[in-house]
């Protein structure tokens, strides 16, 4: 029964990278922006990352990996307008959805941390606590170009 609810636990984090990487993807695609271009295809990659390092986990558990992404809400919504704000190249609402779902990035790594560690190992504790700060890093970046942004609005 641990197995399973640290396979479950893992793999909700898969599904938000899975996320993060489709979004970030489609953003990259998207933009003339050199700049953003090379930001979102390094947070894409950041994203295979700590997918494949959860993969790697699960898979030792016996588990598998999901190829899923989490389309309930909020968060399929906020990719989707990265996609429409990159598609009309309007820096700043893309900038904005990259935020938001950033955020929401942060909040499942949070709600892991918080709500399954009697599932974990200290080692999935402390690769998931890594994965998050790194991805912290990442929403800073966001962050940054997105208050730079409304300034110049």
């Amino acid at each position: 029964m641990r197995n399973e609810k640290t396979v479950d636990a893992l793999n909700s984090l898969v599904k938000i990278n899975n996320d993060r990487y489709e979004g970030y993807q489609n953003a990259a695609d998207n933009t003339d922006a050199h700049e953003l271009k090379t930001m979102f295809g390094k947070f894409a990659q950041d994203s295979q990352k700590c997918r494949q390092e959860l993969a790697n986990e699960i898979t030792n558990l016996g588990g598998t990996p999901t190829e899923a992404t989490k389309n309930s809400g909020k968060l399929f919504r906020a990719w989707m307008d990265v996609k429409a704000a990159a598609t009309g190249n309007d820096r700043e609402a893309m900038l904005n959805s990259c935020a938001y779902g950033e955020d929401n990035a942060q909040e499942t790594y949070e709600n892991v941390l918080k709500n399954e560690t009697e599932h974990l190992t200290q080692g999935h504790i402390s690769m998931i606590t890594s994965q998050k700060s790194a991805l912290r890093e990442d929403q800073n970046k966001v962050k940054s170009l997105q208050n730079a942004q409304e300034r110049r609005s």
